[in-house]
């Protein structure tokens, strides 16, 4: 018994690895289940005995990105001596995530959010779900720092956490947008000064 879920197990996570980059490029909408079977050489009745249908695929994908994005940022974390160092990482790793173990396709969570929108409730709610932690992680750091003393005692951490991640966000919609690698760039400047400018 435990063998058999052990080999459904990585049979679901086999195919959560292989469509999750799909998911992220193409979107919820542009991934057929031909996608999914061509990506993992697997039948129809192989992925639905693993999942329920492409909306469950489709948030294992999400959440399975979005790890890897956490990951990256954790990673890049440890080496971070003062806190203004760690808000530094998001500019460090979405200036060119291309550098580090970063989905393809680019932010999850901006494709997702951008599709999702009015389509898939589901995703749109793992999307918002995902910003409103990214804006507590980011606001708990500022307001570590103020406690340090490395942040001015004024700031409203969650006003510059949400300014932090719509910029960001912004930044990778507009390079996308454009294809301008030195906008992201640019952008990702004025994020750097922001957090500099909190001291």
């Amino acid at each position: 018994m435990k063998d058999k879920t052990g080999k459904a197990e990585k049979t679901k996570q086999f195919i959560v690895e292989k469509t999750a980059p799909i998911f992220n490029m193409k979107g919820y909408a542009g991934t057929s289940l031909n996608d999914i079977m061509q990506a993992t050489s697997l039948t129809k009745g192989s992925i639905y005995g693993n999942f329920v249908n492409k909306d469950d695929v489709a948030l294992a994908a999400f959440d399975f990105n979005l790890k890897q994005v956490d990951k990256v940022i954790r990673d890049e974390m440890v080496s971070s001596t003062t806190f203004r160092e760690k808000l530094l990482v998001y500019t460090k790793v979405y200036e060119d995530f291309l550098e580090f173990p970063f989905p393809e396709g680019g932010c999850p969570v901006l494709n997702t959010a951008v599709e999702a929108d009015d389509t898939h409730p589901e995703l749109k709610e793992r999307a918002r779900e995902a910003i409103i932690r990214w804006k507590d992680s980011l606001a708990k750091l500022i307001q570590k720092g103020i406690g340090n003393n490395e942040f001015r005692p004024d700031i409203d951490p969650e006003q510059i956490a949400l300014t932090i991640i719509a910029t960001i966000e912004g930044a990778i919609m507009i390079t996308k947008l454009t294809g301008r690698l030195n906008y992201r760039k640019a952008i990702m400047g004025s994020v750097e000064k922001l957090i500099n400018d909190l001291v």
